[in-house]
């Protein structure tokens, strides 16, 4: 239970609260290096590490905040993929953390959601950002996979916030999501997210691309934390989805519409057709 005076704070008081706390991981990390550990020996490959890390946004962020803490000491690059923080750390580092984290509440409807979510945002930009040469699609999917970690930090410490924005939501009080935060909340959870990262001295890529505005890395990072929202909320018939498929259209104009939106999990053909005949539609309205 959050308590009365933490209801006038701001996103600055919430993001060094929330910073402040141990990040847990998502229980299913452990498992499954438990699993392959078992089937395959306690010497794993980094990028079989990087693999579960890559699937689990607090794990990946835990990761990356201990990875930068040493990048700084030895003046290396920054670290802005999991496989590149596993590479940094080693595997027995990345074991002890893994198996020292505090496990969060998969229980809790709210986060899981959320968690879904953002891994389905990082799923979308890893193979969207596969269809241009110019991108690393391993940053814009961590990208992706962390921008809402705010929420999910919300979930863990102070579910009542993203609770009272759900109910704003549902109720109709608010009209979009993002309205119904900063109706409940005072602030947008992605401003959330980015004091945090700013707390934590996040590799500054990571909030450029978080932001979703600044380049082209940065617009598919944001169409694909889109597409993930609207998809899991309101399912193969959002009708944001088709835009969302023309503004991925317009930063991977050499990827047809209807292999961006087959990249969508869980549509049969006749949903893949229809998306993709409606982003067809708003990019050119004559093409019938």
């Amino acid at each position: 239970m959050i308590k009365e005076h933490q209801r006038r704070w701001g996103v600055d008081q919430w993001a060094a609260y929330l910073s402040g706390h141990p990040l847990p991981c998502m229980p299913r990390s452990k498992i499954q290096l438990l699993e392959l550990e078992s089937s395959q020996g306690e010497k794993l490959s980094p990028l079989e590490l990087a693999d579960i890390a890559a699937a689990d946004p607090f794990l990946c962020l835990r990761l990356l905040r201990e990875a930068e803490g040493r990048r700084v000491q030895r003046l290396a690059h920054e670290t802005t993929t999991p496989l590149a923080a596993v590479m940094q750390l080693g595997s027995d580092t990345f074991r002890k953390l893994l198996m020292a984290c505090p496990e969060t509440n998969e229980a809790n409807p709210g986060l899981a959601e959320c968690e879904a979510r953002s891994h389905l945002a990082s799923r979308l930009a890893l193979r969207w950002g596969s269809a241009r040469a110019d991108i690393s699609p391993d940053e814009i999917a961590m990208a992706a996979l962390l921008a809402e970690i705010g929420e999910l930090l919300l979930w863990s410490f102070a579910p009542e916030l993203p609770m009272a924005a759900q109910a704003a939501l549902r109720s109709g009080h608010s009209p979009r999501s993002v309205q119904a935060q900063v109706d409940s909340c005072g602030f947008r959870f992605k401003d959330l997210t980015l004091k945090c990262a700013a707390i934590w001295n996040l590799p500054s890529l990571l909030p450029q691309l978080i932001r979703g505005i600044e380049s082209t890395r940065a617009n598919l990072a944001r169409i694909s934390i889109d597409a993930a929202r609207h998809l899991s909320t309101e399912g193969p018939d959002s009708p944001a989805l088709p835009a969302d498929i023309a503004e991925a259209k317009h930063v991977i104009p050499g990827a047809s519409l209807e292999w961006l939106t087959e990249q969508l999990p869980e549509l049969d053909s006749e949903q893949v057709s229809r998306i993709a005949f409606k982003a067809s539609d708003l990019i050119d309205p004559t093409h019938l």
